[in-house]
């Protein structure tokens, strides 16, 4: 699979683009923020730095969310599984700085038009924290299916957590867009 390196996928205020060494400074600032630590597994920067610096040829890669106005990084989203034998692709993290004017809805539909249109996947799935209701909310109104629950299946803050496990269909996403749900 041959990625474009810039942008690969642009909305109406937003753009999606592979994250490159100068983002990794944002992306940990985005994952080391105390409200967004909460919500989800880190990873170290050196796993970060590597993901970058992978190219193509990576099973995993950031994405950096951006404003098309003003050029400023607004979120950071990870993609990973993009090389399996069952043509799906998981969304490991999605994390939006600027909450509430909507980003979030629009970067779900381009990243979906990314995996559905352009990579071709037949699913795409994440995990949510099951008391992340904001998040559950924004994947489900944007056509995520709960799928089924892991029971406490990670330890954060000395506790184990349960995991909601949502997916969606190549199909389920054609057919929002045939139904105009699909245009950011």
């Amino acid at each position: 699979m041959t990625l474009n390196v810039d942008i690969f996928v642009k909305g109406k205020k937003i753009l999606l683009r592979r994250a490159q060494k100068d983002d990794v400074d944002y992306i940990m600032k985005l994952t080391d923020d105390k409200e967004n630590k909460k919500y989800i597994v880190t990873f170290p920067r050196k796993w970060h730095e590597s993901a970058v610096t992978s190219g193509a040829s990576g099973n995993t890669f950031d994405v950096i969310v951006e404003e098309i106005k003003s050029g400023a990084p607004v979120g950071y989203i990870m993609i990973n599984d993009l090389k399996n034998e069952f043509n799906e692709v998981e969304w490991t993290h999605f994390v939006i700085d600027k909450k509430g004017i909507g980003y979030g809805h629009e970067a779900m539909k381009l990243l979906k038009r990314w995996t559905f249109e352009v990579k071709k996947a037949h699913r795409a799935w994440m995990d949510c924290k099951e008391y992340n209701a904001r998040a559950l909310h924004l994947y489900e109104s944007e056509g995520m299916i709960r799928e089924g629950v892991i029971r406490e299946t990670i330890i954060s803050g000395g506790v184990y957590e349960n995991l909601i496990i949502l997916g969606i269909l190549d199909r389920e996403y054609f057919a929002r867009k045939r139904a105009g749900e699909e245009e950011p």
